[in-house]
């Protein structure tokens, strides 16, 4: 299989990742955690993990997920506060139905939210 490569500022080095790969998700979904109590909004997508091996080694081994499948960059909220977070696609699922994300950064990157998903805003579209 081909392989194509970026560079990846959190990760500090070039990433391998497949030609091709299938997001589950787009910019403007509504996600949420299958395991933490928590969900955002993705304003970002890798297709494979590209953060820091720090990052990855610092989730414990028996629930680490893989590094070839999608990771997603989401505004996120809990019951307590707003962060971002940065999250595998088998960690993901939608929540839409569940209605807006209260993040202060939202307005900045979205100009609605319409059937269960954010719009970018135009400025932002290419």
């Amino acid at each position: 299989m081909e392989r194509a490569h970026f560079y990846s500022p959190q990760a500090g080095r070039l990433v391998e990742a497949p030609s091709h790969s299938r997001a589950r998700f787009a910019i403007g979904d509504v996600v949420r955690h299958r395991t933490h109590d928590f969900r955002g909004v993705i304003f970002d997508i890798d297709p494979v993990f590209a953060n820091s091996d720090e990052w990855y080694e610092s989730i414990p081994k028996e629930v680490r997920p893989t590094r070839e499948q999608p990771y997603y960059h989401l505004l996120a909220e809990n019951g307590e506060s707003s962060y971002i977070a940065y999250v595998s696609q088998q960690n993901l699922t939608g929540d839409g139905e569940a209605g807006p994300v209260d993040h202060p950064s939202v307005d900045e990157l979205f100009q609605d939210f319409a059937d269960g998903r954010y719009h970018l805003r135009a400025s932002l579209t290419h």
